[in-house]
Formats: structure tokens, C-alpha cells, sequence
């Protein structure tokens, strides 16, 4: 029972004890009597002015209380004139203060590190107590290409990714470099915070891709520029006094072997153009073309060299035709580049397939696979797997994929099969 309900049942029944007892002892004196009741009368209206009195307070709290539980922090209330309860009124204004100010400035906190965390080109992911994800901003969502319906409430084997399968399976609290079968780098920290008193996970995942490349270009694009203009500059000089000298050699060998000379210096030249034109592709001029045509002219361009080979070159198209914005002569080019390369790591028997569907174009080959040791560098610059080969033909495939705004990757599949495969929206 609470306090005033008790004090307010003492204070009537306390009363009518003393009523009881005053008509006992005066109902032979009426005046005495009439003079008692009035005490008593006077005695329960001070003790009801005292039950409100005490009652106003409790009031106050009971009301501040369910304020502070529906998370209101505009009301306020106003002095009564009563000391004892308006300094009770002036603490709780007090607190109501400092918590609406509180909480204003967790708002303003919180609604700052939203934006933050949208406009980061970071990805980050936000796991719950369970290991679930709870939260991935806008960045999250572009890399690993799953709408945020399919991310949020899910375990991170349930999204089926193996990006994501593979940074979970990172020591916690390390940064660490991660590098696929692709050209995609990343940075990535698997790390705990906490929130209420238990530790959460969160996933930062920083794609490294194009700084790399644009550090790597800026690397060793001025040093090839510099070593062709030298070249070319030293080869045609060198050349036109060579062929001034030829025809007044008297003997035909040293003729023959100046001639060789030439021919050697032409090559190289040609051979320091094409380092050159590694470090400057023009951006593409986009038009909008069917896919079909372009695999079906690169597919009849390679089946001759294929089959003196004994290679098998397919081509399998959709009936629906594929339209894609693409500069088409890069576009073909990159392909030609790609069914070469098949064709050199063939022997006769082999098959090279070209497959297009609508979001994807791949070229697979079960020749040589790529070695384990090789897997995530060919992309490199200048990386060759043959003995006479520049590494030019996949860094062209890389940048011209790469303007062209397009996913792509190269890896020997478990079945033996090599698959570079190419993907857009």
C-alpha cells in the first residue's frame, strides 16, 4: 500500500477515534461537545491540506516519470510557490534540460556519422550480437553487387559471396591486403566494438583497384615515353646513315647483313611505339552495338589460325540480341586479345569457347592452366607467361575493360578449365 494512501487512512480513522471519544466524554455538555467537533474538524482539514501538500510532489514525479519513459523531454513545470516542491520542480527542470540537450546532441551525432558512413567509399558492414549483418552503407552494396534486402538479416555464408566468406575468415583487429584472381585489390579490417556491454563486429573493406593501377601507370608511363622518344630518336638517325653506307659497300654479305641491321632497328622502334600506346589508350567512344556481331566477326577471325592448330573454336550467342554502349573497335580488339591468348596456352585436341549471354562474355579454354604461382599477378605490368612474350596484351585488355566502366577475371577453374570471364550491369 503506498504512504499516502496509508497516511490519508491514519489520519480518518485517528478522527473518528477522537470523535468517538469526544462524544463519550461531553454528551452531558453540549457546549464542550459542540467545541470538540470543531477541533476535530479543524484538525482534518489541516490534515487534508497536508495530504495534498504531501500529495503534489509525488504527483510531480509520477508525471516527470512517464515523460522520461515515452523519451519526452519538452515538458517542463512551473513553480507552484510552495519551497520544499519547487525545488523538487527546479531539479527536475534542471535534468529535463541537460537530457533534452543530451540527446539533441546525440541526434545531431548520429545523424552526422549516417552521412558520414553513406558518402564513405569505404564499405563498411555492421553485424549484430549474432554474427548478422545489421547494417551496410551504399559502398557496401555497389561491391558486393547484392541489393541491401538480400545483405540485411543475413549470416555472411547465407549471402553466398565469396568475397565476403573470405574477409570473414581474416584475424580480427589486422589490416590486411587481400588480392583475387582478378585485378581487385583490397584493404580489409575485420574488427569489434562495444554496444551495451557486448562486443559486435564490423567489416571495413577499402577497394584498393584503381589507385593501384593509376599509382602504377603514373610509374611506368613516364619512364616508357622517355625510353621511346630516346629510342626512336637514336634508330632513325642510326638508320639514315646505314642506308646512306649500303650501296657503296662493295661485298654483298655486308650489304645483306646492313640491310638486317635496318630491319632489326625498324622492329625495335615498332617494338617502343607499342610500349608507348600501352600508357595512352584513348577513352572509348561509346555507340550502341549488338555483342552478338562482334563475338560472331572474332569467332571467324580466329577459327583459321585455330584450326591449323587443331584447336576447336565455338561461339554460342542468345537468339535476343545483346546491346551494350561500348567503343566496338576496342571492344573487338580486347576480344581478339583474349581468344589469343587461349590459343597459346592450347595444344591440338583443345577446345576455345566463346559464350555470350545478356549480363556476361566469357572465353574458356582447357589448355594449360594458369600457374598457382601466377594466379593473382596476371594482370601485372610487363607479366608474361612465355618465353617471348611483353606482358602488353593483358595490361590493353585490362585498361580498355576498365574504361569501359566493366568487371572481368581470369582463373583456371577447378575442372581444368581457364575462364576469362567479362560482366557489366
Amino acid at each position: 500500500m503506498r504512504f499516502l494512501t496509508r497516511y490519508l487512512l491514519y489520519l480518518i480513522g485517528l478522527h473518528l477515534i477522537l470523535a468517538w471519544l469526544a462524544y463519550t466524554a461531553f454528551k452531558a455538555e453540549p457546549i464542550w461537545l459542540v467545541g470538540s467537533e470543531v477541533v476535530l474538524l479543524g484538525s482534518l482539514f489541516l490534515g487534508a491540506d497536508m495530504y495534498q501538500t504531501f500529495r503534489r510532489p509525488g504527483q510531480y514525479i509520477g508525471s516527470g516519470i512517464e515523460a522520461i519513459r515515452d523519451k519526452d523531454f519538452t515538458i517542463k513545470f512551473v513553480p507552484t510557490g510552495n519551497r520544499d516542491v519547487d525545488e523538487l520542480i527546479r531539479v527536475y527542470n534542471l535534468m529535463i534540460d541537460q537530457l533534452r540537450q543530451e540527446r539533441t546532441h546525440q541526434a545531431e551525432q548520429q545523424s552526422f556519422l549516417d552521412k558520414l558512413i553513406d558518402a564513405s567509399p569505404i564499405a563498411l558492414l555492421i553485424f549484430d550480437y549474432d554474427g548478422r549483418i545489421t547494417s551496410a552503407n551504399p559502398k557496401a552494396v555497389v561491391l558486393l553487387r547484392r541489393p541491401l534486402d538480400a545483405l540485411l538479416n543475413q549470416l555472411p555464408d547465407e549471402v553466398a559471396h565469396p568475397l565476403l566468406s573470405q574477409f570473414m575468415s581474416l584475424p580480427p583487429e589486422q589490416p590486411q591486403l587481400v588480392q583475387q584472381t582478378g585485378i581487385e585489390r583490397y584493404r580489409v579490417l575485420r574488427a569489434t566494438f562495444m554496444d551495451r556491454g557486448f562486443a559486435r563486429q564490423f567489416l571495413l573493406i577499402e577497394e584498393l583497384t584503381a589507385e593501384l593501377i593509376t599509382t602504377e601507370k603514373n610509374a611506368y608511363g613516364k619512364v616508357i615515353r622517355m625510353m621511346a622518344h630516346e629510342v626512336n630518336n637514336s634508330i632513325g638517325a642510326v638508320n639514315s646513315i646505314m642506308q646512306t653506307l649500303t650501296p657503296e659497300l662493295p661485298d654483298p654479305d655486308s650489304q645483306r647483313a646492313m640491310r638486317v641491321a635496318i630491319d632489326r632497328n625498324d622492329r625495335l622502334n615498332g617494338f617502343m611505339r607499342r610500349f608507348a600506346d600501352v600508357v595512352r589508350i584513348p577513352p572509348p567512344v561509346r555507340t550502341r552495338i549488338d555483342l552478338r556481331d562482334v563475338v560472331q566477326q572474332v569467332g571467324q577471325l580466329m577459327g583459321p589460325p585455330a584450326l591449323k592448330q587443331g584447336v576447336a573454336v565455338t561461339v554460342s550467342v542468345p537468339d535476343q540480341p545483346v546491346w551494350l554502349s561500348a567503343d566496338v573497335a576496342q571492344l573487338e580488339q580486347t576480344l581478339v586479345n583474349i581468344v589469343k591468348n587461349a590459343l597459346e596456352a592450347c595444344a591440338a585436341g583443345h577446345q576455345v569457347q566463346i559464350q555470350l549471354d545478356p549480363r556476361r562474355l566469357q572465353v574458356r579454354n582447357n589448355g594449360q592452366p594458369i600457374p598457382a604461382e601466377l594466379a593473382n599477378r596476371l594482370f601485372d605490368p610487363f607479366l608474361s607467361t612465355k618465353a617471348t612474350g611483353q606482358g602488353i596484351g593483358l595490361m590493353v585488355v585490362r585498361d580498355i575493360l576498365l574504361n569501359h566502366g566493366f568487371t572481368f577475371s581470369l582463373k583456371t577453374k577447378p575442372d581444368g578449365w581457364t575462364v576469362f570471364s567479362i560482366d557489366w550491369e
